[in-house]
């Protein structure tokens, strides 16, 4: 089936296959929508309409998860979700929404106490127009934090107050990773994992499944690296952080690029090229790899514009990469590209 005629096909039946969510008795389908380019911020403008236009396309094309975070434009990102939310309130397939909260300015990173964990909560609430988080996150918060446990406390004690109905992490490193793993009463984790960045394949993943804790991936295409769209002459607006942020001086280096340079970066991409099945998309054969791993439970790939987000629902139709191929994949990572990653991971 043609690319053109398998993109119409999905879009029209909503085949979106579907996984659970760890041990929550949910499902989600295994492609969902990151929103933080909603945000209007960090990704370069975005129009209202727009971000409306790409909601829309994802239910349609049955995505039924959405990932945003109370900063993602000073919780614009969250408020264009919740309008959504209100415009379709006597439509059916409610999407499981997950925000993230921890670091707001007063919050990060030395400034977490209950208190402001639940002024947090009860503004993402507002701000999604709903009663209950379905998951709050904790958002990239010091490994100190996760270490001492207090925090994970607090969320215990809002789930109890019926605020939030689960609680996860989306952490940097495997490290902080499997502190959170310690944590009873953890829903899932959000990492990076990506074709250039696989370390969790091995280090974390069998944990996290043998827990029963949901994987959330989170930079799948690599800062769009892997849209296929980027090149040498691209010039990012002095707003989006894959200008102000190519060397970690605004926050963890990781998640721009995955931590490589966008030089390395392009020439990475480039060799991947070599790899990619007839018929099949970067973007896709991107996506294809992590929904491989068994541990994963949703990818939550970010999109500008409606027809990315239609197109990047199609990978959960894909069949599946060959054994080989994955065995030459993680060859060229661990030969070609851990070695060029910065920052922690």
């Amino acid at each position: 089936m043609g690319f053109a005629i398998l993109t119409k096909f999905s879009h029209a039946f909503g085949l979106m296959k579907k996984r659970m969510f760890g041990r929550t008795g949910r499902e989600v389908g295994e492609i969902g929508l990151g929103c933080w380019q909603l945000g209007g911020t960090d990704w370069g403008g975005l129009s209202d309409l727009r971000a409306h236009s790409i909601l829309l396309a994802a239910m349609e094309s049955g995505v039924t998860f959405f990932d945003t975070a109370d900063v993602y434009g000073s919780g614009k990102s969250e408020e264009s979700i919740g309008k959504f939310l209100k415009d379709r309130k006597d439509k059916e397939g409610r999407p499981f929404v997950a925000t993230k909260i921890g670091r707001a300015k007063g919050m990060y990173p030395e400034g977490y106490t209950r208190e402001a964990l639940q002024l947090a909560v009860e503004a993402s609430l507002r701000r999604l127009g709903v009663e209950t988080l379905d998951l709050a996150q904790l958002h990239c918060v010091p490994t100190e934090i996760l270490r001492s446990g207090e925090v994970f406390e607090w969320l215990r004690d809002l789930q109890a107050e019926g605020k939030i109905r689960d609680f996860g992490a989306s952490v940097e490193t495997v490290e902080e990773a499997l502190l959170c793993l310690e944590q009873e009463g953890l829903a899932s984790l959000q990492v990076i994992f990506n074709l250039f960045r696989q370390k969790p394949a091995f280090e974390l993943f069998p944990v996290a499944l043998s827990k029963g804790v949901a994987i959330i991936v989170r930079l799948p295409l690599a800062s769009g690296l892997f849209g296929g769209h980027l090149t040498g002459q691209t010039v990012f607006a002095p707003t989006d952080h894959r200008s102000y942020n190519r060397n970690g001086e605004a926050f963890n280096v990781g998640e721009t690029f995955c931590g490589l340079t966008f030089e390395d970066g392009l020439e990475l991409v480039s060799r991947v090229q070599a790899f990619l099945p007839a018929g099949v998309t970067l973007p896709q054969f991107a996506l294809r790899f992590i929904l491989d791993h068994p541990a994963v439970t949703v990818v939550i790939p970010g999109s500008s514009r409606p027809t990315q987000t239609t197109a990047n629902a199609v990978a959960t139709n894909l069949p599946r990469l060959s054994a080989e191929l994955h065995e030459q994949l993680r060859a060229f990572y661990e030969t070609e590209v851990a070695s060029r990653i910065r920052g922690p991971y």
